[in-house]
């Protein structure tokens, strides 16, 4: 059934829950073919997560009269009863407050994303009531299964891209053939601190390079079971390690710890919500995944808070083969730490100069998080650069610079090549004797089918436009961060991760053959990307130099909470803490030819310099925001 121009969809989530991203992009969708989309704030996130009492189901309700939402689109990717309830509980608000069309009430439709077992338990108790969204749709799919019809579909979205085709009629070859079965782990070669405790990455690449490197591979490994105690789970953590050491495909095994693990480790956790991932606790339990995962390299989260404490106890306790921080997220910001956001970029900048003290590399992992918030490809390589910077002047000498493909999942692939190569060479600019980039690209995360022969195919595909980005440097990428094919659907366990190495690795393989014989394009001739990377390159570098001309000491903690707040990157889509960062939020983005762009409201891309003038514009009143939040600072 088609839907009605005057539509306004309503996308919410419980606050339990932190993933934004599938949300995020539906409205995108939505918008971009002219219907009117609202985000429920923080309090109506709160009123999801305890949906079940009348109060907050009447606030709720009040909610969607006061907005005039004529349909609720709900999002939940965590357990699938929780989920099922919620829904239960949000049906039975809107009949009794009699809400629906049919009752003479304003909503005319309801929508679930999640994962696809809270689908399918969705589906079988109220059948054709709601749609469902497992995250596997493509863009068309997505607005055709809402109602939205084609003519109000924008022509880039129907058409897509023919990169993208053409590689996965490559994988389609890899995986229905089941060649990469035949892929067997590759012998790293042997050295003196290879699995000890003095062992590193730089280390591990050295002795590895060679004219036919394949890169290092990288997994997040979590297994988490709510029915087993945190000892159990721990245990069966150690298993895995132990499993996927001696099996040999990994070379750095990334844990998935938990949210408790990151924001309470060491402490009694009494009843709190584990929230999935691995419940570790302890400094000797830090150890013991050392040991079992030797001779894999090993790495985790950064804490929330006690944040170079943490990095401490990573450093002598796990041998961490690099640090990751966020800068601007994991705080209140995104809900997924305690600080607030200058608070969180002094911690960062200080735990950055502790780890320039170990010699240890560093990843920033920023990008990827502005774009999961709405946030155009040029804040997405801005947030690179800035980063980068405030590392080498923290005293950082090796940045491992991650670059997430297919985010978000609608972005073409020669987008995706265009991102990544004007960030590669931005940041390689602050390359010198003392300062050294590493390339670490990786698969989305909503960008795998549910359906799992799909998600394979997928999986080969992302790893041949992987190596389309330095198509000539067989010694490129360094590392690469395997997302299992299972994402979509479930836990990856050691077996899926291993074949996930096996269709990485094959991928790229057959991809740099045939590329060899002349048999696939080569993309670093390729006009379109040749262009697209042209046109980011000097947007960024007219927001570094407004930057770099107006911001006072704009690589410190003071300088990019003032970038961030006067609005030098547009990230429209914030959860919560909107009235501060109220200037950040003020342009519009919408997806435009394979990519994400600022946009106003006649359609028109918004030029870098319109947006750096506005954010200059808005420093000095940040500057004094910023001067009450440090006399009342403390860390």
């Amino acid at each position: 059934m088609l839907i009605k121009d005057d539509e306004v969809f309503a996308m919410m989530k419980p606050s339990l829950d932190a993933h934004t991203l599938g949300l995020n992009a539906a409205s995108e969708l939505l918008r971009s073919c002219g219907y009117q989309v609202i985000t429920g704030d923080e309090e109506v996130s709160r009123y999801l997560n305890d949906i079940r009492y009348s109060s907050n189901q009447e606030k709720f309700i009040n909610w969607l009269k006061i907005n005039k939402v004529t349909h609720v689109a709900l999002s939940y990717r965590l357990d699938e009863e929780v989920a099922l309830a919620m829904v239960g509980y949000v049906m039975y608000a809107l009949r009794s407050n009699n809400l629906w069309d049919y009752q003479g009430g304003q909503i005319r439709g309801i929508s679930f994303a999640g994962l696809p077992k809270s689908c399918r338990l969705i589906q079988e108790q109220f059948s054709s009531s709601i749609l469902t969204f497992q995250g596997s749709e493509s863009p068309q799919e997505t607005l055709k299964k809402y109602g939205v019809p084609e003519e109000k579909i924008p022509v880039e979205i129907l058409e897509g891209s023919k990169h993208d085709e053409t590689l996965l009629d490559f994988a389609k070859g890899i995986i229905q053939t089941k060649s990469y079965l035949d892929w067997k782990p590759i012998e790293r070669p042997a050295y003196p601190d290879k699995g000890h405790r003095n062992d590193t990455l730089m280390k591990r690449l050295e002795n590895s390079l060679t004219p036919n490197f394949l890169p290092l591979m990288r997994a997040h490994v979590g297994p988490f079971s709510a029915s087993a105690t945190r000892e159990e789970n721990v245990a069966e953590f150690l298993n895995w390690c132990q499993h996927l050491s001696q099996t040999g495909y990994l070379d750095i095994l990334s844990i998935g710890s938990s949210q408790l693990s990151q924001s309470n480790f060491g402490e009694d956790w009494l009843d709190k919500p584990n929230g999935g991932g691995v419940p570790i606790n302890s400094a000797q339990e830090l150890e013991q995944i050392m040991e079992a995962a030797s001779p894999m390299l090993v790495r985790t989260y950064s804490g929330t808070q006690r944040i170079t404490e943490m990095a401490k106890i990573y450093e002598n306790h796990l041998n961490i083969a690099w640090h990751a921080l966020s800068l601007w997220w994991f705080n209140r910001m995104d809900g997924r730490g305690p600080y607030d956001v200058y608070t969180n970029l002094v911690a960062h900048f200080k735990t950055m100069q502790y780890i320039a003290t170990t010699k240890k590399p560093f990843e920033a992992n920023t990008p990827h998080h502005f774009s999961f918030r709405g946030s155009d490809d040029t804040t997405y390589v801005l947030s690179a650069f800035l980063a980068a910077k405030l590392a080498k002047k923290a005293g950082i000498q090796t940045f491992v610079l991650q670059t997430m493909m297919n985010t978000p999942r609608y972005t073409w692939g020669i987008q995706d090549l265009a991102k990544a190569r004007a960030t590669l060479k931005l940041v390689r600019t602050l390359e010198d004797e003392n300062f050294r980039v590493l390339l670490q690209p990786r698969a989305g995360l909503d960008y795998f089918s549910p359906d799992l022969e799909m998600a394979r195919i997928q999986l080969a595909a992302v790893s041949a436009l992987i190596d389309d980005i330095e198509p000539h440097n067989e010694q490129s990428p360094s590392v690469l961060h395997v997302v299992s094919y299972t994402e979509a659907d479930h836990l990856a366990t050691p077996a899926v991760i291993n074949e996930s190495v096996q269709i990485t690795q094959t991928a790229i393989q057959t991809y740099r053959r045939l590329r060899r014989l002349g048999l696939v394009a080569d993309m670093n001739k390729d006009k379109d990307v040749m262009e697209r990377t042209e046109i980011l390159l000097e947007r960024v570098q007219t927001m570094i130099s407004a930057i770099e001309a107006h911001v006072p000491d704009p690589y410190s903690p003071e300088g990019l909470y003032i970038i961030f707040a006067s609005g030098f990157m547009p990230t429209p889509y914030l959860w919560a803490e909107k009235e501060e960062f109220e200037y950040a939020t003020h342009w519009a983005t919408k997806p435009y030819l394979g990519g994400v762009w600022v946009m106003d409201d006649k359609g028109k891309v918004v030029s870098a310099d319109q947006i750096a003038n506005r954010a200059i514009q808005n420093i000095k009143e940040i500057q004094y925001r910023l001067k009450q939040i440090r006399n009342k600072f403390v860390l």
